[in-house]
Protein backbone atom coordinates (compact mmCIF):
# COMPACT_ATOMS: atom_id res chain seq x y z
CA UNK A 1 0.00 0.00 0.00
CA UNK A 2 1.94 3.58 -0.50
CA UNK A 3 3.19 4.96 2.29
CA UNK A 4 3.04 9.21 1.03
CA UNK A 5 -0.84 9.27 1.59
CA UNK A 6 -1.66 11.59 4.90
CA UNK A 7 -3.18 8.96 7.95
CA UNK A 8 -4.76 11.65 10.52
CA UNK A 9 -7.01 10.27 13.83
CA UNK A 10 -9.21 13.91 14.58
CA UNK A 11 -11.82 11.59 15.72
CA UNK A 12 -11.25 13.34 19.56
CA UNK A 13 -11.92 16.77 18.17
CA UNK A 14 -15.56 15.41 16.55
CA UNK A 15 -16.54 13.60 19.29
CA UNK A 16 -15.93 17.01 21.03
CA UNK A 17 -17.62 19.31 18.71
CA UNK A 18 -20.83 16.89 18.88
CA UNK A 19 -20.57 17.07 22.63
CA UNK A 20 -20.21 20.68 23.01
CA UNK A 21 -23.42 21.22 20.09
CA UNK A 22 -25.39 18.74 22.33
CA UNK A 23 -24.85 20.88 25.30
CA UNK A 24 -25.57 23.98 23.74
CA UNK A 25 -28.60 22.62 21.51
CA UNK A 26 -26.98 24.09 18.23
CA UNK A 27 -27.68 22.12 15.02
CA UNK A 28 -24.43 20.69 12.75
CA UNK A 29 -23.89 21.03 9.22
CA UNK A 30 -22.03 17.99 8.67
CA UNK A 31 -19.27 18.54 5.60
CA UNK A 32 -17.05 16.80 3.67
CA UNK A 33 -15.59 17.44 0.62
CA UNK A 34 -18.98 19.39 -0.01
CA UNK A 35 -19.28 17.70 -3.81
CA UNK A 36 -22.93 16.74 -3.22
CA UNK A 37 -24.06 19.88 -0.81
CA UNK A 38 -26.78 20.60 -3.75
CA UNK A 39 -28.31 18.07 -2.91
CA UNK A 40 -31.18 17.69 0.08
CA UNK A 41 -32.41 21.51 1.74
CA UNK A 42 -29.56 23.42 2.82
CA UNK A 43 -28.55 22.78 6.48
CA UNK A 44 -28.19 26.28 8.47
CA UNK A 45 -25.96 25.33 11.83
CA UNK A 46 -22.43 25.43 12.90
CA UNK A 47 -20.11 23.32 10.37
CA UNK A 48 -18.22 20.41 11.18
CA UNK A 49 -15.60 19.43 9.14
CA UNK A 50 -14.58 15.60 8.60
CA UNK A 51 -11.75 16.29 6.09
CA UNK A 52 -8.70 15.96 8.73
CA UNK A 53 -10.14 12.93 10.14
CA UNK A 54 -8.92 10.96 6.99
CA UNK A 55 -6.46 7.86 6.22
CA UNK A 56 -7.03 3.77 5.46
CA UNK A 57 -6.51 2.33 8.78
CA UNK A 58 -6.70 -1.09 7.08
CA UNK A 59 -6.44 -2.93 3.87
CA UNK A 60 -5.62 -6.88 2.96
CA UNK A 61 -6.17 -6.99 -0.54
CA UNK A 62 -6.35 -10.51 0.20
CA UNK A 63 -9.62 -10.48 2.17
CA UNK A 64 -11.59 -8.10 -0.18
CA UNK A 65 -11.85 -5.76 2.85
CA UNK A 66 -11.06 -1.91 3.22
CA UNK A 67 -11.22 0.40 6.34
CA UNK A 68 -10.57 4.24 6.28
CA UNK A 69 -11.76 6.99 8.04
CA UNK A 70 -14.65 9.27 6.50
CA UNK A 71 -12.48 12.44 5.30
CA UNK A 72 -10.19 10.20 3.33
CA UNK A 73 -11.20 11.59 0.01
CA UNK A 74 -12.63 9.12 -2.74
CA UNK A 75 -9.78 9.59 -5.52
CA UNK A 76 -6.98 8.46 -2.75
CA UNK A 77 -9.09 5.39 -1.96
CA UNK A 78 -9.60 4.49 -5.13
CA UNK A 79 -5.99 4.61 -5.83
CA UNK A 80 -4.92 2.47 -3.80
CA UNK A 81 -7.49 -0.15 -4.83
CA UNK A 82 -6.43 0.61 -8.40
CA UNK A 83 -2.60 -0.46 -7.09
CA UNK A 84 -3.79 -3.77 -6.16
CA UNK A 85 -6.62 -3.89 -9.18
CA UNK A 86 -9.39 -4.09 -6.93
CA UNK A 87 -12.50 -1.77 -6.76
CA UNK A 88 -15.49 -0.49 -5.54
CA UNK A 89 -18.41 -2.23 -7.56
CA UNK A 90 -20.73 0.28 -7.01
CA UNK A 91 -18.47 3.18 -8.49
CA UNK A 92 -20.12 5.78 -6.79
CA UNK A 93 -19.65 9.40 -7.85
CA UNK A 94 -17.07 11.59 -7.05
CA UNK A 95 -18.45 14.94 -8.58
CA UNK A 96 -15.22 16.34 -8.73
CA UNK A 97 -12.13 15.74 -6.78
CA UNK A 98 -12.77 17.09 -3.17
CA UNK A 99 -15.78 13.56 -2.63
CA UNK A 100 -14.60 11.89 1.09
CA UNK A 101 -15.37 8.07 1.56
CA UNK A 102 -17.88 9.78 4.04
CA UNK A 103 -19.92 11.90 1.64
CA UNK A 104 -20.18 8.70 -0.38
CA UNK A 105 -22.02 6.65 2.50
CA UNK A 106 -24.00 9.62 3.36
CA UNK A 107 -25.49 10.15 0.32
CA UNK A 108 -25.96 6.78 -1.03
CA UNK A 109 -25.03 7.37 -4.52
CA UNK A 110 -24.22 4.77 -7.15
CA UNK A 111 -23.00 4.40 -10.33
CA UNK A 112 -23.92 2.67 -13.83
CA UNK A 113 -22.95 -0.71 -12.31
CA UNK A 114 -25.59 -0.65 -9.69
CA UNK A 115 -28.25 -2.92 -10.95
CA UNK A 116 -25.83 -5.52 -11.69
CA UNK A 117 -23.27 -5.17 -8.71
CA UNK A 118 -25.39 -3.97 -5.98
CA UNK A 119 -25.44 -0.47 -4.52
CA UNK A 120 -23.24 1.75 -1.70
CA UNK A 121 -25.90 0.37 1.34
CA UNK A 122 -24.48 -3.46 -0.35
CA UNK A 123 -21.14 -3.08 0.29
CA UNK A 124 -21.16 -1.43 3.63
CA UNK A 125 -19.76 -3.61 6.49
CA UNK A 126 -19.38 -1.70 9.16
CA UNK A 127 -19.23 2.08 10.57
CA UNK A 128 -17.88 4.35 13.38
CA UNK A 129 -20.07 6.85 13.75
CA UNK A 130 -20.84 10.17 16.26
CA UNK A 131 -24.31 9.35 18.07
CA UNK A 132 -26.62 11.96 18.76
CA UNK A 133 -25.53 11.80 22.54
CA UNK A 134 -22.08 12.07 21.73
CA UNK A 135 -21.13 8.99 21.97
CA UNK A 136 -18.14 7.25 19.43
CA UNK A 137 -19.80 3.80 18.52
CA UNK A 138 -18.89 0.83 16.16
CA UNK A 139 -21.96 -0.71 14.33
CA UNK A 140 -21.12 -3.86 11.88
CA UNK A 141 -17.75 -5.48 11.23
CA UNK A 142 -15.24 -6.25 8.80
CA UNK A 143 -16.96 -9.13 7.43
CA UNK A 144 -20.70 -9.96 6.32
CA UNK A 145 -21.17 -12.95 8.93
CA UNK A 146 -20.80 -10.18 11.47
CA UNK A 147 -23.52 -8.33 10.64
CA UNK A 148 -26.81 -9.59 12.40
CA UNK A 149 -29.66 -8.05 13.74
CA UNK A 150 -30.59 -4.48 13.12
CA UNK A 151 -28.12 -3.12 11.03
CA UNK A 152 -27.11 0.58 12.24
CA UNK A 153 -24.42 0.81 9.79
CA UNK A 154 -26.37 0.05 6.48
CA UNK A 155 -28.81 2.96 7.80
CA UNK A 156 -25.91 5.50 7.56
CA UNK A 157 -26.29 5.06 3.74
CA UNK A 158 -28.59 7.81 2.11
CA UNK A 159 -29.06 9.08 5.09
CA UNK A 160 -27.34 12.31 3.86
CA UNK A 161 -25.68 12.69 7.41
CA UNK A 162 -29.24 13.51 9.43
CA UNK A 163 -28.71 10.52 11.90
CA UNK A 164 -25.45 10.71 13.45
CA UNK A 165 -21.52 11.76 12.10
CA UNK A 166 -19.63 8.87 10.32
CA UNK A 167 -15.92 8.63 11.24
CA UNK A 168 -14.76 5.46 9.45
CA UNK A 169 -16.09 3.04 7.33
CA UNK A 170 -15.78 -0.63 6.30
CA UNK A 171 -16.21 -2.07 2.77
CA UNK A 172 -16.49 -4.92 0.79
CA UNK A 173 -14.19 -4.43 -2.56
CA UNK A 174 -13.70 -6.56 -5.56
CA UNK A 175 -11.55 -7.91 -8.28
CA UNK A 176 -11.77 -5.71 -11.15
CA UNK A 177 -13.13 -7.57 -13.96
CA UNK A 178 -10.69 -10.02 -16.34
CA UNK A 179 -12.25 -8.25 -19.58
CA UNK A 180 -14.10 -5.25 -20.49
CA UNK A 181 -15.42 -4.11 -23.85
CA UNK A 182 -17.67 -1.44 -24.75
CA UNK A 183 -20.23 -1.15 -26.98
CA UNK A 184 -22.46 1.30 -28.99
CA UNK A 185 -25.49 0.72 -31.04
CA UNK A 186 -27.71 3.22 -33.40
CA UNK A 187 -30.99 2.45 -31.74
CA UNK A 188 -34.66 3.98 -30.63
CA UNK A 189 -35.31 3.93 -26.98
CA UNK A 190 -38.29 1.08 -27.26
CA UNK A 191 -36.20 -0.78 -29.25
CA UNK A 192 -32.99 -0.40 -26.75
CA UNK A 193 -35.54 -1.32 -23.78
CA UNK A 194 -36.80 -4.70 -26.07
CA UNK A 195 -32.80 -5.87 -26.76
CA UNK A 196 -31.75 -5.28 -23.21
CA UNK A 197 -34.98 -7.30 -21.62
CA UNK A 198 -34.06 -10.13 -24.05
CA UNK A 199 -30.42 -9.75 -23.05
CA UNK A 200 -31.43 -9.79 -18.91
CA UNK A 201 -33.55 -13.11 -19.78
CA UNK A 202 -30.17 -14.64 -21.55
CA UNK A 203 -27.77 -13.71 -18.59
CA UNK A 204 -25.37 -11.63 -20.79
CA UNK A 205 -22.53 -10.19 -18.60
CA UNK A 206 -24.52 -6.41 -19.04
CA UNK A 207 -22.73 -3.96 -16.41
CA UNK A 208 -23.69 -0.97 -18.02
CA UNK A 209 -26.68 0.25 -20.07
CA UNK A 210 -27.83 3.80 -21.00
CA UNK A 211 -29.17 4.86 -23.79
CA UNK A 212 -28.84 8.55 -24.86
CA UNK A 213 -29.28 10.41 -28.07
CA UNK A 214 -30.87 7.39 -29.97
CA UNK A 215 -27.85 5.30 -28.65
CA UNK A 216 -27.70 2.41 -26.47
CA UNK A 217 -24.33 2.51 -25.03
CA UNK A 218 -23.76 -1.33 -23.33
CA UNK A 219 -20.34 -2.55 -21.10
CA UNK A 220 -19.75 -5.68 -20.77
CA UNK A 221 -17.79 -7.69 -18.12
CA UNK A 222 -16.67 -10.60 -16.72
CA UNK A 223 -14.58 -13.65 -18.54
CA UNK A 224 -13.09 -13.58 -21.78
CA UNK A 225 -15.19 -16.40 -23.09
CA UNK A 226 -17.98 -15.05 -22.07
CA UNK A 227 -17.73 -11.03 -22.76
CA UNK A 228 -16.14 -12.52 -26.03
CA UNK A 229 -20.07 -14.61 -26.85
CA UNK A 230 -21.93 -11.21 -25.64
CA UNK A 231 -19.80 -9.41 -28.23
CA UNK A 232 -20.29 -11.31 -31.10
CA UNK A 233 -24.11 -11.10 -30.16
CA UNK A 234 -24.58 -7.70 -29.50
CA UNK A 235 -22.79 -6.60 -32.35
CA UNK A 236 -22.29 -2.53 -32.24
CA UNK A 237 -19.45 -0.19 -32.45
CA UNK A 238 -16.39 -0.76 -29.71
CA UNK A 239 -16.05 2.26 -27.90
CA UNK A 240 -13.67 3.84 -24.89
CA UNK A 241 -14.44 3.49 -21.19
CA UNK A 242 -14.68 7.38 -20.74
CA UNK A 243 -18.61 6.83 -21.70
CA UNK A 244 -19.24 5.34 -18.47
CA UNK A 245 -17.10 8.12 -16.03
CA UNK A 246 -18.59 11.26 -17.90
CA UNK A 247 -22.21 9.89 -17.26
CA UNK A 248 -21.34 8.86 -13.90
CA UNK A 249 -20.28 12.17 -13.37
CA UNK A 250 -22.76 13.95 -15.02
CA UNK A 251 -20.49 15.15 -17.96
CA UNK A 252 -21.97 13.93 -20.90
CA UNK A 253 -23.91 17.04 -22.96
CA UNK A 254 -27.56 15.76 -21.51
CA UNK A 255 -26.28 17.28 -18.01
CA UNK A 256 -25.06 20.66 -18.96
CA UNK A 257 -29.27 21.74 -19.97
CA UNK A 258 -29.83 24.37 -18.05
CA UNK A 259 -33.03 22.96 -16.84
CA UNK A 260 -33.88 21.18 -13.64
CA UNK A 261 -32.52 17.77 -13.57
CA UNK A 262 -34.64 15.18 -11.91
CA UNK A 263 -33.81 11.30 -11.26
CA UNK A 264 -36.41 8.72 -11.43
CA UNK A 265 -35.85 5.34 -9.65
CA UNK A 266 -38.41 2.94 -11.11
CA UNK A 267 -38.83 -0.93 -10.93
CA UNK A 268 -36.22 -2.75 -13.38
CA UNK A 269 -39.69 -3.80 -16.07
CA UNK A 270 -40.83 0.18 -16.12
CA UNK A 271 -42.13 0.40 -19.99
CA UNK A 272 -41.17 4.13 -21.86
CA UNK A 273 -42.78 6.30 -19.98
CA UNK A 274 -43.77 9.96 -21.61
CA UNK A 275 -41.85 12.45 -19.89
CA UNK A 276 -42.18 16.53 -19.90
CA UNK A 277 -38.65 17.27 -21.20
CA UNK A 278 -35.49 15.68 -22.09
CA UNK A 279 -34.65 12.02 -20.89
CA UNK A 280 -31.48 9.59 -20.18
CA UNK A 281 -32.26 6.08 -19.71
CA UNK A 282 -29.66 4.51 -17.33
CA UNK A 283 -29.46 1.21 -15.18
CA UNK A 284 -30.97 -0.74 -18.52
CA UNK A 285 -34.30 1.90 -17.33
CA UNK A 286 -34.50 1.70 -13.74
CA UNK A 287 -33.13 4.86 -13.39
CA UNK A 288 -34.38 8.00 -15.98
CA UNK A 289 -32.57 11.34 -15.69
CA UNK A 290 -35.23 13.95 -16.64
CA UNK A 291 -34.46 17.32 -17.37
CA UNK A 292 -37.59 19.67 -17.34
CA UNK A 293 -39.03 22.38 -16.27
CA UNK A 294 -42.19 20.54 -15.44
CA UNK A 295 -44.10 21.14 -11.90
CA UNK A 296 -42.57 18.96 -9.24
CA UNK A 297 -46.21 17.79 -8.68
CA UNK A 298 -46.26 16.32 -12.33
CA UNK A 299 -43.07 14.30 -12.56
CA UNK A 300 -43.69 13.00 -8.82
CA UNK A 301 -47.01 11.77 -10.40
CA UNK A 302 -45.41 10.57 -13.03
CA UNK A 303 -43.01 8.33 -10.76
CA UNK A 304 -45.35 7.15 -8.32
CA UNK A 305 -48.17 6.01 -11.21
CA UNK A 306 -44.76 3.96 -12.49
CA UNK A 307 -44.07 2.42 -9.02
CA UNK A 308 -40.99 4.78 -8.42
CA UNK A 309 -39.77 8.18 -6.66
CA UNK A 310 -38.24 11.35 -8.03
CA UNK A 311 -35.30 13.67 -6.52
CA UNK A 312 -34.60 16.55 -7.59
CA UNK A 313 -30.49 17.50 -8.36
CA UNK A 314 -31.69 20.74 -8.80
CA UNK A 315 -33.18 21.76 -4.81
CA UNK A 316 -34.41 25.58 -5.88
CA UNK A 317 -36.75 23.68 -8.44
CA UNK A 318 -38.36 21.50 -5.73
CA UNK A 319 -39.46 22.60 -2.49
CA UNK A 320 -38.81 19.00 -1.48
CA UNK A 321 -36.06 17.42 -3.15
CA UNK A 322 -36.81 14.12 -2.09
CA UNK A 323 -39.42 12.58 -2.90
CA UNK A 324 -42.48 12.75 -0.19
CA UNK A 325 -42.85 9.81 2.30
CA UNK A 326 -45.76 8.24 3.09
CA UNK A 327 -47.37 8.91 6.25
CA UNK A 328 -46.08 5.32 7.99
CA UNK A 329 -42.70 5.49 6.63
CA UNK A 330 -42.09 9.26 7.80
CA UNK A 331 -43.18 8.16 11.06
CA UNK A 332 -40.95 5.72 11.21
CA UNK A 333 -37.97 7.85 10.33
CA UNK A 334 -39.20 10.46 12.92
CA UNK A 335 -38.87 7.68 15.36
CA UNK A 336 -35.27 6.69 14.28
CA UNK A 337 -33.96 10.32 13.96
CA UNK A 338 -35.34 10.32 17.58
CA UNK A 339 -33.53 7.44 19.01
CA UNK A 340 -30.10 8.20 17.09
CA UNK A 341 -30.28 12.05 17.09
CA UNK A 342 -32.50 12.41 19.96
CA UNK A 343 -31.34 16.32 20.23
CA UNK A 344 -32.02 17.12 16.62
CA UNK A 345 -28.20 18.40 15.84
CA UNK A 346 -27.28 16.82 12.65
CA UNK A 347 -28.43 17.77 9.41
CA UNK A 348 -31.73 18.97 10.61
CA UNK A 349 -33.70 19.37 7.28
CA UNK A 350 -31.41 18.03 4.86
CA UNK A 351 -33.79 15.41 3.55
CA UNK A 352 -37.20 16.73 5.07
CA UNK A 353 -38.51 19.93 7.34
CA UNK A 354 -39.49 18.13 9.89
CA UNK A 355 -36.92 15.01 9.63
Amino acid sequence: MRRDLISIDDSARLVDQVQYAIARKAPLRIRGGDSKASLGTPVHGDEIDTRSHRGIVSYEPSELVITARAGTPLAELNAILDEADQMLPCEPPTFGETATLGGVVAAGLSGPRRPWAGSVRDFLLGCRIVTGEGKHLRFGGQVMKNVAGYDVSRLMSGSFGCLGLITEVSLKVLPRPREIKHLSLALEAGEAMRELATWRKSALPVTGACHVDNRLHVRLEGGAGSVRAAVDRIGGQHQDAQFWSDLREQRLPFFSDERPLWRLSLPNDTALIDMPGTVVLDWGGAQRWLKSDANADVIRGIASAAGGHATCFMPTAAADPFHPLAAPLMRFHRQLKQRLDPHGIFNPGRMYADY
